[in-house]
């Protein structure tokens, strides 16, 4: 029985909370983050700092959008992206003061900690 099955007001209730840290949950889009804490940037500046390439950097800020995490401003031809969310940063503070007080364990950890796979449990 999953817990959709068992409780849907609290799935539904804890639905957006799982989308966010999911977009949060990948590599690229969390450097994104990390990078436009600093301040604006183009995606030609993330793409140097990432070394991706601009279509892949360009569909990790899309998705950013899409989660109301970043939003841009045009400037001339040019699209400065920003955090939308000041908030997101005292969340990431947050995870890493948490990461700090357990000593990364969920790094170790053999099911969270692999990014081979997902956890089915």
């Amino acid at each position: 029985m999953t817990m959709g099955e068992r409780d849907p007001a609290r799935r539904a209730e804890l639905s957006p909370a799982v989308a966010l840290f999911r977009s949060l949950g990948d590599e690229t889009r969390l450097t994104i983050v990390h990078e436009l804490a600093g301040g604006e940037r183009r995606v030609v500046d993330l793409t140097r700092t990432l070394g991706l390439a601009q279509s892949t950097v360009s569909a990790h800020v899309a998705c950013l959008r899409d989660c109301g995490l970043v939003e841009g401003r045009a400037v001339g031809r040019q699209m400065l992206y920003r955090l939308a969310q000041p908030e997101l940063l005292t969340l990431l503070d947050a995870a890493e003061r948490l990461l700090a007080a357990t000593g990364n364990a969920v790094d170790l950890c053999p099911v969270y900690g692999n990014t081979e796979r997902e956890c089915t449990a």
